[in-house]
Formats: structure tokens, C-alpha cells, sequence
């Protein structure tokens, strides 16, 4: 497999991803239609290099950026490329555009990712003769600074572009994921919508302010999710892990989310697909892992009031 990108679509993401592959050694051509766009856009992706430098995260920022460069064309951006990775603008019409032109101008061996935030991969991808290679790679902006990728395929994306996909984004030192099935917003937008649609409904009630809700978030939840996700939480919050977590809270939450008792949400099939698809951690267990949390929240508020009294 040849270490080249191409990187089409020369915005914020698209310089962060040129900075993501250039970082980890791949030769990287980034290609814009508008040609001033491309050319602006090295001048970022250096600038943004050197700040990661500025805090160790890359070794050597001028070789990095050396590894970037302009392409006139979209066949000269693709040619030889591993991966593609699609930037434009979040319209339907233009993802169906630019795919059909990647799918003609890339190698067949070249995985086609789009980096869309919301829109399902089988809306651009239905008619592409190398649809099988086409999946969303939706990333966390900035991704040169934040690793989540949300992997999704169409119901034809092939198993093996998937299975490609995890390992490469893996090598290039993001952190992938994988959705199973098609659903608009994917994952993380999904959580966030939830969070922001309850910040929405308490400030208009008159509950709390924004600046009260932010810090709600920013020294709370916040801290509490910036090395557990919510289920590692839950589980170390109640003695019994998840089951009893539910038990004990299952009836609060549903309360607030004005669901029925039946509703899926808390319901026995939820928490027994919760508890059936991860490992539990053995209850002699969640005494250290407490612990280790515990260590890493005092240093991250530790390099917090260093920040903020800096």
C-alpha cells in the first residue's frame, strides 16, 4: 500500500487532515477548485504544524510540511493515492458530484472517505461503479487535534474497506470507530444533539444560564468524560456496575426524558444490550480503576489551572 493522500477540499478540515497524514509520514496532495484556496492552505498547514511542535506533538514540523503539496488537478491529486479523503461542502448535489468524479480519476485499490458529518454514504454513493470502496469517514474538527473518525459504509461499502479504513486511520494515529448501520448524524453528532437540545430546553426555561450550562459542561461532565465514556462511568458510579446503575437511576432518567415505562430507552433489552457487547470490569477490579481515574482527573485539573492561570 503506497503512503499517499489525497486531500480534496482545502478548508479547516482539509488542512487538518493534511496535517494528520503528513505528521505520520504520508505524502500528502491537497487539491482545492478554487486555487487560491490550495494555496492559502499551505501556509496554514505549516502554521499549524509548528504549534504542534510547540507542544511536542511533532518531531519535525518543516519535514512535515514538506510531505504537502498542491495539486492542479483531481487526477493529479488521486493518482497513486491509499486513501482519498473528501472535504467539500455538506450539499448533496456536490458530494454526488465530487464522488462520481473520485470514483473515475482514483486507483481501484484507493478507498474514497468523505469526511460529511451528516449525510448516510448511500445518498452519493448509489451509482458509482466502485461504490464497494466508498464509506464516510466523518472526523472531529480538528482532527489534527481531537482522533475520533466515525467509520459508516453504505449497505454495499465492502467489509474489507471498512476493515482497511480502521487500520489505516489507526496507523496515522486517529482513534476510528465503527457505525454499523447507516444513520443520519452518525454517532457523535447524535450525542451532541441530545446534550445541546436539553442546553436549549433548560436556558429557555429559565433553569440555568449558558454561561452556568458551559461550565456545567466544562468542570463537570466535561472532566468526568475526558477518559471514560459513559458507560465506564455509570459502571464505576454503582456498586454493582451497569444493572445496578439502572436500577438505581433508570427511573430518574426516564422520567426526564417523558418516556413511558416501556420505552426502549432504560428498558431490560437496552441494558441487556449494553451488558452483552462489552466486557464488564469484575467488581475486584473497580476499586483500581477508580483509582486510575482518580489520578488521571488530578492531572488533567492540575494542567487546567496551569493553563488558565498561565
Amino acid at each position: 500500500m503506497s503512503k499517499i493522500a489525497a486531500i480534496v477540499g482545502a478548508g479547516l478540515v482539509g488542512r487538518a487532515w493534511a496535517i494528520v497524514f503528513a505528521r505520520a509520514g504520508w505524502t500528502v496532495r491537497l487539491h482545492d477548485p478554487a486555487p487560491e484556496a490550495a494555496a492559502a492552505a499551505l501556509a496554514l498547514v505549516g502554521q499549524g504544524m509548528r504549534e504542534l511542535a510547540a507542544h511536542g506533538l511533532v518531531d519535525d514540523p518543516e519535514a512535515a510540511l514538506d510531505r504537502v503539496s498542491i495539486a492542479a488537478s483531481l487526477e493529479a491529486a488521486v493518482e497513486g493515492a491509499a486513501l482519498v479523503q473528501e472535504n467539500g461542502p455538506e450539499r448533496l448535489a456536490i458530494k454526488v458530484e465530487i464522488f462520481e468524479a473520485l470514483d473515475r480519476a482514483a486507483p481501484p485499490g484507493a478507498i474514497l472517505a468523505s469526511s460529511t458529518s451528516a449525510i448516510p454514504p448511500s445518498a452519493f454513493t448509489v451509482g458509482l461503479a466502485g461504490r464497494a470502496r466508498c464509506l464516510v469517514g466523518h472526523p472531529v474538527n480538528p482532527p489534527h487535534l481531537i482522533p475520533l473518525v466515525e467509520l459508516c459504509g453504505a449497505p454495499w461499502t465492502a467489509p474489507e474497506t471498512i476493515a482497511r479504513a480502521h487500520a489505516l486511520y489507526e496507523a496515522v494515529g486517529q482513534a476510528p470507530i465503527v457505525v454499523r448501520r447507516e444513520v443520519e448524524g452518525f454517532v457523535l453528532n447524535r450525542l451532541q444533539g441530545a446534550l445541546l437540545t436539553e442546553a436549549f430546553h433548560l436556558v429557555r426555561e429559565g433553569v440555568v444560564s449558558p454561561d452556568d450550562l458551559d461550565r456545567t459542561m466544562r468542570d463537570g461532565l466535561g472532566l468526568r468524560w475526558a477518559f471514560m465514556g459513559p458507560f465506564e462511568t455509570i459502571e464505576l458510579n454503582a456498586p454493582g456496575g451497569i444493572p445496578d446503575y439502572v436500577a438505581r437511576y433508570g427511573p430518574f432518567y426516564r422520567r426526564v426524558a417523558g418516556a413511558a415505562p416501556g420505552d426502549a430507552a432504560w428498558d431490560e433489552a437496552a441494558l441487556d444490550a449494553v451488558t452483552a457487547a462489552r466486557r464488564a470490569i469484575p467488581p475486584e477490579d473497580h476499586a483500581n480503576m477508580q483509582a486510575w481515574r482518580d489520578g488521571r482527573l488530578a492531572g488533567l485539573v492540575a494542567h487546567k489551572r496551569h493553563v488558565e492561570s498561565g
